[in-house]
């Protein structure tokens, strides 16, 4: 059976980097829409910075229209850091919060994606309280958190990120298993299939690399992320261990690379979905 793949936000943005500022697409909404629904994918990931472009001008109500009429089924909009901090404080983040949640009421978004801050790992029970906050004020706009642990991060490891989306005791709070951070973190597949549950994945996003890190774990993440199957991960041991806990949803796909970034649209979601199938499509086998 074909699964359902979703283009996650920085594998349509084209020439862009993730920590750019603003980290926009320079590609036109409706073009990035577009290609990816040609491309066989059946949703995308929107980024905060081009989700406020897209209010300021055409509006999301539009960008609902245009996801509409795409054919496109899914939605995913990220990303929220620091969420933990009072609105009142300065360095709060609530300029983007408040931005997302717009955007979930117009788009109804499988899930918002939140990250923390960079730093070594730390106990994460004073941040429950603010992550239930932020995770029933999402379930009011419709729609659910999802955390991405990722290990250069004081949320490190998706063992630690479920655990932590566990501590709100909230449904609506999950997390994202990104094959990147799973493997970079040293996080191994026995580790993986004993800390998840199917209640608390969100969402799933595959890539590959090579087996050494080139520059420092930041670099690599933006600039070395290779097709699924042309680098050093067990992608394969990965779906049978998300498929074994009982995940039955779809199947991202998130390259980060310079390369990537300087392909032609089409060509690079073309490239990008033809190298995940093998992976997560099945066969049905007549009785």
């Amino acid at each position: 059976m074909s699964a359902e793949m979703i283009a996650a936000c920085w594998t349509s943005a084209g020439n862009v980097r993730p920590d750019a500022s603003p980290a926009r697409s320079p590609i036109p909404i409706e073009e990035r829409i577009d290609t990816v629904a040609a491309a066989g994918f059946a949703g995308m990931g929107i980024v905060a910075a081009d989700l406020a472009d897209i209010e300021a001008t055409i509006g999301l109500q539009k960008l609902r229209t245009l996801v509409d009429r795409s054919g496109l089924t899914y939605v995913e909009i990220e990303m929220l850091e620091k969420w933990w901090i009072p609105r009142d404080e300065e360095s709060n983040t609530y300029r983007t919060r408040d931005l997302l949640f717009r955007a979930a009421d117009a788009l109804g978004p499988t899930h918002i994606k939140i990250g923390s801050e960079e730093g070594p790992p730390r106990d994460l029970e004073p941040y429950t309280e603010a992550l239930l906050e932020l995770t029933r004020e999402a379930a009011s706009h419709g729609t659910r958190i999802a955390i991405e642990p990722m290990p250069f991060s004081i949320i490190s490891t998706i063992p630690v990120g479920a655990e932590l989306a566990r501590a709100t005791g909230h449904s609506d709070c999950g997390i994202i298993v990104d094959a990147w951070h799973v493997f970079r973190a040293g996080t191994t597949l026995d580790e993986l299939r004993s800390s998840l549950t199917p209640d608390v994945v969100f969402g799933i996003e595959l890539d590959d690399a090579d087996d050494e890190i080139v520059g420092s774990l930041f670099e690599d993440t933006m600039n070395n992320r290779l097709l699924c199957g042309e680098g050093s991960f067990d992608l394969t041991g990965l779906v049978s261990v998300l498929r074994d806990i009982g995940y039955e949803g779809t199947w991202g796909i998130e390259i980060l690379s310079t390369e990537f970034r300087e392909t032609p649209l089409d060509r690079a979601l073309a490239r990008a979905i033809a190298s995940a199938r093998p992976f997560v499509d099945t066969v049905d086998v007549a009785d």
